[in-house]
């Protein structure tokens, strides 16, 4: 049989993703992940995708979209952003682990977007992410250079198609090595939720707020509501000792798990 993929478009819709002197994440994202799929269905991999074209779905959504699909790798395509523009380039690919399959796939992919130009910033571990936490499958999601980088957006648009062979290539390199696929098992990782919000404004401003007191705080977006949650831990006790912290701070919290 031949493997399965559930390709993402990052954002979409009202969610423009990262934006730059006009240009939107969510634009780039979909004209790559069209073109990795093309180049993927040619070489025999059978491809699903969660949009094809300028619709929002949640990442929850798109998640359980690949579950009920039953999938055998979710690959998720972004660009990036940092805080001060022409101040990093590069890409790199975030997972849930540094375990498995995805792991390796992580960094073929990377190591082929060196080959075009790029800098390769690495694989991290980003387990509050819920395109990666949630899915059942090994599960990458790709930061195809910084969006506010024009280092980046000129490798971006004068080697798109270099680009799409790149992330192709990476995954194709990993099949190869791979025999049978290792479905990785997911442990519960807990977190503190210190605001939940159904206008991003106010998510953001308290995300802002958190960030600027070294609290590793990210913003959940699902259920039509959008979740300032803080850290990710392994277990329990970890968690309540940031609860603490963030309740001395003056935050109300409750413990959850992603």
């Amino acid at each position: 049989m031949p493997y399965s993929i559930m390709l993402d478009a990052g954002h979409g819709g009202r969610d423009p993703g990262a934006v730059y002197n006009g240009r939107q994440e969510k634009d780039d994202a979909l004209a790559l992940t069209l073109a990795i799929g093309e180049l993927l269905q040619e070489r025999g991999i059978d491809i699903l995708y969660t949009r094809t074209t300028d619709i929002y779905e949640s990442p929850y959504q798109k998640a359980m979209e690949a579950n009920i699909a039953g999938v055998d790798f979710f690959i998720s395509i972004h660009r990036n952003s940092y805080p001060t523009d022409n101040t990093v380039s590069g890409v790199e690919s975030l997972i849930y682990d540094k375990s498995g399959i995805k792991y390796k796939m992580a960094q073929n992919i990377n190591d082929q977007l060196e080959s075009v130009g790029f800098v390769n910033l690495g694989v991290k571990e980003r387990p509050g992410l819920v395109v990666l936490r949630r899915t059942q499958m090994p599960a990458v999601l790709v930061e195809v250079g910084f969006i506010n980088s024009d280092v980046d957006n000129q490798i971006f648009d004068n080697n798109f198609n270099d680009i799409a062979l790149a992330i192709t290539q990476g995954i194709l390199d990993t099949l190869d090595l791979e025999g049978e696929i290792d479905n990785d098992v997911i442990q519960p990782f807990y977190s503190v939720q210190t605001g939940a919000f159904r206008n991003r404004t106010y998510a953001n401003r308290l995300l802002g707020e958190l960030r600027s007191q070294d609290f590793p705080a990210e913003l959940l977006e699902g259920n039509d509501l959008y979740r300032v949650n803080v850290g990710s831990f392994e277990t329990l006790d970890e968690a309540v000792a940031m609860e603490r912290r963030l309740k001395r701070a003056g935050y109300q919290t409750v413990i959850v798990i992603l």
